[in-house]
């Protein structure tokens, strides 16, 4: 896991749905910047893609920027191509950039290892928080609420401390092309 403290990557990608250059220096006026690792196929997104689209909604206008970006080899796995993931943001009324990594470089940058990924920076771009949604996955009728996340990002709007205590988040592999698999030490 990337250490908190750790500064956000610089990155420049395009935005699926309408191709704008989306980087780092598009949130500076932010607050908090939530930058989310996803696709479209994997069942632990799937799970969660009503949330958060509504998180970018209740965050719309809280001082929060949030970047989706996915990553996996489209090759291999058209479902995540930026075609599928346009039609899914607007499905979903995603009020957040969703942008695809190509290259794969930007996933690395910021050691992101699935989907969904969580990295919740504070207003120098110093990471505060790199955990999980909350305790809900497919299958195990757990409540989706959020909660982990939103306190985190609660406590960074504030410019509070977030809590220490970060559980990983879990879910399938980001799928890298083929030999370009990172080996994070």
């Amino acid at each position: 896991m990337l250490a908190l403290g750790t500064k956000a990557p610089d990155f420049q990608l395009a935005e699926v749905t309408t191709g704008e250059q989306i980087s780092l220096h598009s949130f500076c006026d932010k607050k908090a910047l939530l930058v989310m690792f996803l696709c479209q196929h994997c069942p632990y997104v799937k799970h969660i893609q009503d949330h958060l689209a509504l998180l970018g909604k209740d965050y719309f206008n809280s001082g929060l920027g949030i970047v989706a970006i996915s990553s996996n080899d489209v090759a291999k796995y058209p479902d995540d191509s930026p075609e599928s993931l346009g039609l899914m943001a607007r499905q979903l009324g995603i009020k957040f950039p969703l942008l695809y990594d190509e290259s794969q470089q930007v996933a690395r940058a910021f050691t992101a290892a699935c989907t969904p990924d969580f990295f919740l920076y504070d207003s120098n771009r110093d990471l505060v928080y790199r955990g999980q949604l909350d305790d809900s996955r497919p299958g195990n009728g757990k409540p989706l609420t959020g909660s982990d996340l939103r306190n985190a990002i609660d406590a960074a709007l504030l410019g509070n401390p977030v809590s220490a205590d970060q559980k990983p988040s879990i879910g399938c592999n980001i799928k890298w092309k083929p030999g370009q698999e990172p080996s994070y030490s």
